[in-house]
């Protein structure tokens, strides 16, 4: 299940950890670049006051405006992802510190940029758009058109953006506690053998066969992060009035319309997305009901959502041979696809194994856009930990393409789009893998539950995670006070909302919403379910129609932020401006219980 004990930074291989060196060759050079970067801020001061000169300046100052972000991107890559190996290490702990100290200084600096361009003559901004001089710059200038009535004066420009650095204090503090300072004990294996728990080998443990095993992790974590409930309660308010704040000083009626307004996403995506769970619960109690009768459980459980319900397949993966299933499965893709994940793999662009103090989870960082993206991992030699693997893949993938087809300006996509190659990516793994075990039953179960969980775990649980956060952000908008107790008693009410037909929802539950780091970045969860549900019909498409999608997926990889999301989406026939996307993959969610409880009676 892993190691009992915890290894340390310098005892993982290096093949097995990322190669920044590919961004700062030493921490000197970061230095270095640390000082253009505080200059540039220093000079751009200077633009203050002479965008009405012309196009000539407008353009000089859009230039140095996006050089210097582009600078200040790359520098708070390599101090974050070099304090992510080891949060504990005070050298990188350091540099992040002084790079979002810079970060916030710098966009201090250029706080007079909007307004000033505002203030210029909308037809002036219009005509600039349209000049081949400023390609580079369209998105910026007409996203910035439609910002008008949310951009506030120079000198409050000036005043929020100094805000930045204090206001990302909340996250740092619960990231600290949660990665660094604490501990969560020892529970004992399936050997009997002591060993330490972790955010990290949860999951394992929690999937385990061994119900006493899985109900020690489970009660362990949730017990202990309960233990800091009156912490995280107080970092969790602070957090959302953070929110609040932001939304108000910009005049948007809440935060989650705040949240929304950048990725052009109207509300009702979100409330359509509620309504359609609750329409579909009983899908949810049915796949609940069959996991119980399956498992042989006179009552399901919380800690028993997530173990396998196959109880004698077993499909152990390590990371190499993991790696070659996802090439295997993505060479539908494409050759020079199949060549930039090779890359990755031999370049060291993953960060690959646990380590005291790594960042626990997993991500992807494209943000170094002149050199390659990177991925953090806490492999655990599991199905799902490839596929967690597959998952960032496509997220690097997304960030590769997009940083070589656009300009910096728009090379970034939206947060709504970010989840869609991620998720095309594990599904088409998914799907390899059911063909690769064609003739066997046992297999074909495990997948199938595999792709149920998926659903339930990025559909059902992550809208219910939108719940909370739309929940507790409009009990703040009221005045009502986000306690422990408040927000343990509301969390608890929607598992018995989403489980209650079903399982036996144990109180311990009420404390899981303290370790979702995604909490501290409000409005963001939503988005996995609305992409799983878009990526199920690409990867559909893909394999149902060849050649034809895959081109048309390979375009809209490439696209970055140089159109509206949904617009994006198009590309490939999906309209997430209406709910269909959503009920077509919860009525495919309703066809693969009926084809799981089809395999249980075979």
């Amino acid at each position: 299940m892993g190691q009992t004990k915890m290894r340390t930074r310098a005892e993982t291989e290096e093949r097995f950890k990322w190669n920044l060196k590919d961004i700062y060759e030493t921490n000197d050079a970061w230095e270095r670049d640390f000082e253009k970067a505080k200059a540039q801020g220093e000079a751009f001061a200077g633009f203050a006051g002479r965008l009405g000169e012309g196009k000539a300046v407008v353009l000089e100052v859009l230039n140095a405006y996006f050089d210097a972000a582009k600078r200040m991107t790359r520098l708070f890559c390599y101090a974050s992802m070099s304090r992510n190996g080891d949060n504990g290490d005070p050298v990188y702990q350091a540099l992040q510190d002084r790079a979002m100290t810079l970060w916030t200084k710098n966009a201090t600096a250029s706080a007079f940029l909007s307004p000033e361009l505002l203030a210029l003559p909308e037809e002036t901004l219009v005509s600039y758009a349209a000049d081949p001089a400023f390609a580079d710059y369209d998105v910026f200038l007409k996203d910035l058109l439609r910002q008008k009535a949310h951009t506030l004066s120079s000198e409050m420009e000036q005043l929020v953006a100094a805000t930045q650095d204090m206001a990302q204090g909340v996250e740092n503090t619960v990231e600290m506690l949660t990665d660094v300072d604490m501990r969560f004990g020892t529970i004992r294996d399936e050997q009997g053998e002591e060993v330490e728990l972790t955010d990290a080998n949860y999951r394992a443990y929690i999937e385990s066969r061994d119900r006493a095993v899985r109900k020690a992790a489970f009660e362990r974590m949730m017990n202990t992060y309960g233990g800091f409930g009156n912490t995280f309660a107080a970092a969790y308010a602070g957090n959302v009035k953070k929110d609040l704040f932001f939304a108000t000083v910009r005049h948007f009626p809440s935060a989650r319309a705040a949240a929304l307004f950048p990725d052009e996403v109207p509300e009702s995506v979100y409330d359509s997305l509620i309504d359609a769970m609750h329409a579909h619960l009983p899908g949810l109690a049915r796949y609940v009901a069959l996991r119980g009768e399956v498992l042989d459980l006179k009552e399901v459980h919380m800690y028993d959502l997530y173990t396998p319900m196959v109880k004698d397949f077993e499909l152990e993966v390590p990371y190499d041979k993991g790696f070659e299933i996802i090439k295997k499965a993505l060479a539908v893709l494409g050759d020079d696809y199949v060549q930039v994940l090779c890359r990755a793999k031999d370049e060291r662009w993953i960060d690959v194994y646990e380590n005291r103090g790594k960042t626990s989870g997993a991500y992807s960082n494209g943000g170094a856009y002149d050199v390659h993206p990177y991925i953090l991992t806490n492999y655990v030699d599991t199905l799902d930990s490839m596929l967690t693997l597959a998952h960032e893949l496509g997220h690097t993938m997304h960030s590769y393409y997009s940083n070589r087809e656009q300009p910096f300006a728009k090379s970034d996509y939206a947060i709504f789009v970010a989840e869609v190659a991620s998720t095309v990516n594990e599904v088409l793994t998914i799907e390899y893998l059911r063909e690769t075990y064609r003739d066997d039953q046992k297999a074909q179960t495990a997948l199938c539950n595999h792709l149920l969980e998926n659903f339930r775990t990025t559909v059902f649980r992550q809208t219910m995670f939108a719940e909370f956060e739309h929940k507790a952000h409009r009990m703040a908008e009221t005045g009502e006070a986000l306690t422990r107790e408040s927000l343990c008693a509301m969390y608890k009410s929607l598992n018995d909302l989403y489980y209650g037909q079903q399982a036996f929802v144990d109180a311990e539950i009420a404390n899981e919403w303290m370790r979702i780091p995604h909490f501290y970045n409000a409005f963001y969860v939503y988005k996995y379910a609305t992409s799983f549900c878009a990526a199920v019909a690409i990867a559909r498409r893909i394999r149902e129609e060849g050649e034809s999608a895959v081109k048309a997926y390979r375009h809209f990889l490439t696209t970055g932020g140089s159109m509206p999301p949904i617009e994006e989406l198009k590309l490939v026939g999906i309209d997430m401006s209406t709910p269909a996307p959503v009920e077509s993959a919860l009525c495919y969610f309703e066809e693969l219980i009926d084809r799981l409880s089809a395999l249980q009676k075979a």
